[in-house]
């Protein structure tokens, strides 16, 4: 995509790198992992190790997600409770991927998520696709529930604060797709439904990702819906020159409500 597309009543939509421009100002601030390892086994078998130093990570993969040992990457985490971290790899030893993991230091559960930008659109079909795996650490016996699609976000509208000059409502509508509009922000007036995908991590605290039709972007946020309300993120996209683009996002959570249905359930 090398120009802004445009809606069908010919009103400009947004390349990805517009709204992506600021998004980060409320998010929590990142942590240090430097000096530290960690170890992943994912319910498929697939083997993930990680060592961090000066601002990356030295890793190697085996499975659904591979990467030969020695890979090196760019590292960006962000402890969203004392126990828990969100940790993204926006990767530069490949193109048009991001594997994203949160983990807790606690349970030792893990969820990762691996996106990645395909090689061209494909009408009706998200250009980002993205794949989603629970694992455990290599820190101690994993306890708790293991981490899983959740229904829990269905009928729950909120309102999404990144900075003064972003904010967004989400609609989950059913256990694939939610709407969004913006209210503030390059986007106000913009809206759209999306898929979506999201996973109960441990209480209160939910991955929930999008996909867009629109323009090649997709994300993974850690919703804390605790009594912190807030939301730490992603973006991997392609930008207005075509380009892959890797961007950060967080900010406040204002929940509107939550719809029950009586009866017939969404999908």
């Amino acid at each position: 995509m090398t120009d802004a597309q445009h809606d069908p009543a010919g009103e400009q939509w947004r390349n990805y790198d517009e709204f992506a421009a600021g998004i980060d100002t409320y998010r929590l601030p990142n942590t240090n992992l430097d000096g530290q390892a960690l170890g992943l086994t994912l319910g498929d078998g697939t083997t993930i190790s990680l060592a961090f130093d000066a601002g990356h990570v030295t890793w190697a993969a085996d499975g659904a997600i591979s990467a030969a040992p020695g890979t090196r990457d760019p590292y960006d985490a962000v402890a969203v409770r004392p126990d828990v971290i969100f940790l993204n790899l926006p990767l530069a030893s490949r193109e048009r991927e991001a594997v994203t993991i949160v983990y807790s230091t606690t349970t030792h559960r893990a969820v990762v998520t691996h996106s990645v930008i395909g090689d061209a659109g494909v009408e009706g079909t998200p250009r980002v696709g993205q794949r989603f795996f629970a694992g455990v650490t290599d820190r101690g016996p994993a306890t708790g529930d293991v981490p899983a699609a959740s229904r829990d976000l269905i009928g729950m509208r909120n309102l999404y604060r990144y900075s003064p000059n972003h904010l967004y409502e989400h609609v989950y509508i059913s256990s694939e797709r939610y709407a969004w509009q913006n209210l503030e922000g390059v986007q106000r007036g913009h809206g759209d439904m999306d898929l979506s995908t999201v996973w109960k991590f441990d209480d209160g605290l939910y991955l929930f990702c999008f996909r867009e039709f629109r323009i090649a972007v997709a994300s993974v946020w850690l919703h804390d819906l605790g009594y912190q309300l807030k939301t730490t993120g992603i973006f991997l996209g392609i930008n207005g020159a075509g380009e892959s683009e890797h961007s950060r996002a967080g900010g406040h959570i204002y929940p509107l409500g939550t719809v029950r249905y009586p009866d017939a359930q969404p999908v």
